[in-house]
């Protein structure tokens, strides 16, 4: 009686096997397009810093598809997709954004306090997330206590264009057991007030205004407060570089790691506004000398202040 086997030709399951790994490659090819994010950057003007930072922010993520566009190329932001996720890299782009209320999930990448209220009505519009330049106000307050735990008085220059900045600074400053000594200083080509401010306070904290803290007024601020043996904090990294004492600061991969981390989540769930998690500290090794200061170890600090903004 001869075997009754069902029997399919070696060549049949193979072609089925390969039919069917083709169509999960297929599946998963597909479900990685249907999943990755359009972002797409956008400035007035293309340059190599930006096709370096575009470059970055595309190997950071290989999954979407990271695009840069000048801002003369693009329509107004209500006929572009809406699935699109704008990252604005300068004033103008801002600006442009502006223009209509509606438009694609937008981060304002390093705008100043300043700046935003200078661009903005009362309201922030829909779907934009501002993402601040200025160095975080309690950030720069547990700095000087880390590294001057006796100084209770921190002085601060203002003017019409920055005194809105003090309410969140005075409101940092109390959480901290610390005292604002704030000072009007309208006319810079007028010393007196920062000399008053600098006789009745510990260590005087720069805003981000530039108004008050340029290139001008630069000579007359440092060389006072180095006189008066009163450091001077921040207001950022190019102030340090020129003679004050601390600050802290976000650099490129600084700016990326945030981005990454904001575009993971679904843009609903963005911030309003926010300052820039990640960071470093960068210090001025002759002035800490001049002012009896032990050598800084800059990472270290940036570390501890780190952990301690991520405690609950």
């Amino acid at each position: 009686m001869p075997f009754g086997f069902a029997f399919s030709p070696p060549s049949t399951t193979l072609g089925q096997r390969l039919s069917a790994v083709c169509l999960v490659l297929c599946a998963w090819l597909w479900s990685l397009s249907a999943h990755a994010a359009d972002i797409l950057l956008v400035a007035a003007e293309d340059s190599a810093s930006v096709q370096s930072f575009t470059r970055a922010l595309s190997q950071l993520r290989p999954a979407d598809n990271v695009r840069f566009q000048p801002l003369s190329s693009l329509p107004s932001p209500t006929r572009l997709d809406s699935a699109t996720r704008l990252v604005l890299l300068d004033l103008p782009s801002f600006e442009w954004r502006l223009q209509d209320s509606a438009g694609p999930p937008t981060l304002v990448l390093r705008i100043s306090r300043l700046q935003a209220r200078q661009h903005l009505s009362v309201t922030l519009p829909a779907r934009l997330t501002l993402l601040w330049s200025d160095p975080s106000p309690i950030r720069q307050l547990r700095l000087i206590q880390a590294l001057m735990p006796q100084v209770r008085k921190i002085g601060v220059l203002y003017d019409d264009h920055s005194e809105f900045l003090l309410s969140e600074l005075q409101l940092a400053a109390l959480s901290l057991n610390l005292e604002i000594v704030a000072e009007p200083w309208i006319n810079t080509n007028d010393s007196r007030p920062l000399q008053t401010l600098l006789n009745n306070s510990d260590v005087l904290l720069g805003l981000d205004d530039p108004d008050l803290y340029n290139p001008k007024t630069a000579k007359n601020l440092l060389l006072s407060s180095y006189s008066r043996q009163v450091p001077l904090v921040g207001p950022n990294a190019s102030f340090v570089r020129a003679g004050s004492l601390v600050s802290s600061y976000s650099d490129q991969n600084d700016w990326l790691n945030v981005l990454d981390t904001l575009l993971d989540m679904p843009t609903a769930n963005w911030p309003r506004s926010h300052y820039p998690a990640h960071f470093k500290v960068l210090s001025n090794p002759q002035v800490a000398r001049s002012l009896g200061i032990e050598p800084i170890d800059e990472a270290e600090l940036a570390t501890r202040l780190a952990e301690g903004e991520n405690r609950p």
